[in-house]
């Protein structure tokens, strides 16, 4: 528990403070932290004393001679869970040194168990994504599973659904806290969180309804926001068993990759039928999307996409565009001369629809 790296920090923050010397030593009584680096590694046999009965080892001006190579002041044991695990010791002259002795070591006590319990979050994070590597896999291994959730004390109970949430601004330094921010939306019992990469979360929800799982990822997205994340999210859809968690975290990345770049949630429901076009061959869309948008020009396209996301109403797609009515409706005939298909007409929009997701996806590619 008392590495030489934290050692090394307990004796910058207090040396700094004190304007004292600082020495820790381990539980064998050997230096590995001092304001004098030269002193590190060497044997301090004040610190022995103090590990062999427990107590304070005051050691004044005129008793150092009985310690050989250790200068005046005092040494007291640094407790950790109720174990003796090294000793922290303060160069000068004790009576001087005796009002803030403890307050030293009270300081270095509490700073051994911030870093033991940063470490404890740590070791459980990992934990929780080496779970959802496991429920990834062709074969799921449920007894390493198991063995994991209980050591992190969690249990995954149907309904699951994955969500993929995608960073392009972090503004926390430490992404342990990105963690902690989204698990306190969802629950820390309803929700495995945790890095797939240095900017992508998942998220698996566990016993929770799609109508709580819509609520909380409102809230989610607005929390984060409000925080100065830029996100994006992408969710599978909700299964009933632990092998298809895998299908609905592939329709959550699914989902991110189609769905429209501003927009802050896609479910897989929204972009399903793009998706579908994702498994035509390459040959047969290109051919596709020639013969239909081959001829239109970059602006044409674009009057396409607006009157779709318009939901094919003209004032609507005009007030968007910026463009007066006349504008509109000139440039759709257009469209109809040059394709030979009515973006006005259902059965023609949806052609022609296709072809811009189509147009789309091989921009992705």
């Amino acid at each position: 528990m008392l590495t030489q790296e934290i050692a090394m920090e307990i004796v910058k923050q207090t040396t700094n403070r004190l304007n004292r010397n600082i020495n820790i030593m381990d539980d064998k009584g050997i230096i590995i932290a001092s304001g004098n680096h030269d002193r590190i590694d060497q044997l301090h046999l004040g610190a022995m004393e103090v590990l062999k009965t427990g107590k304070p080892l005051i050691i004044p001006e005129n008793d150092r001679h009985q310690w050989v190579g250790v200068l005046p002041g005092i040494n007291l044991p640094i407790n950790f869970q109720n174990v003796i695990i090294g000793v922290i010791g303060i160069t000068g002259d004790p009576t001087e040194l005796l009002e803030f002795g403890e307050l030293v070591k009270m300081i270095t006590e509490m700073m051994l168990h911030q870093a033991f319990m940063a470490k404890q979050l740590e070791w459980k994070q990992h934990l929780k994504e080496l779970v959802f590597e496991d429920l990834l896999k062709e074969d799921i291994n449920q007894h390493s599973i198991d063995q994991r959730l209980e050591l992190i004390g969690m249990k995954l109970e149907p309904p699951y659904q994955v969500g993929v949430m995608e960073m392009k601004l972090n503004p926390l330094k430490n992404k342990n806290e990105l963690i902690q921010m989204t698990e306190t939306v969802f629950g820390s019992q309803q929700a495995l969180v945790g890095f797939l990469n240095v900017n992508r979360v998942f998220i698996l929800t566990t016993a929770l309804s799609g109508k709580n799982m819509d609520k909380r990822l409102d809230s989610a997205i607005k929390q984060l926001k409000a925080k100065g994340f830029v996100i994006r999210i992408g969710l599978g859809s909700i299964v009933d068993k632990e092998p298809y968690i895998v299908h609905s975290f592939r329709e959550a990345e699914t989902a991110l990759l189609l769905g429209e770049a501003n927009q802050a949630l896609t479910r897989y429901t929204d972009v399903e039928t793009k998706a579908l076009l994702e498994r035509i061959d390459e040959r047969t869309k290109q051919q596709f999307q020639e013969r239909i948008l081959g001829n239109l020009s970059e602006k044409l396209i674009e009057t396409l996409q607006q009157f779709f996301l318009s939901n094919l109403n003209i004032g609507e797609c005009a007030k968007r565009m910026y463009i007066h009515r006349n504008s509109l409706i000139y440039r759709l005939k257009k469209i109809k001369e040059i394709t030979g298909y009515n973006p006005q007409v259902l059965h023609d929009a949806i052609t022609l629809q296709f072809a811009i997701w189509v147009s789309q996806s091989k921009r992705r590619s």
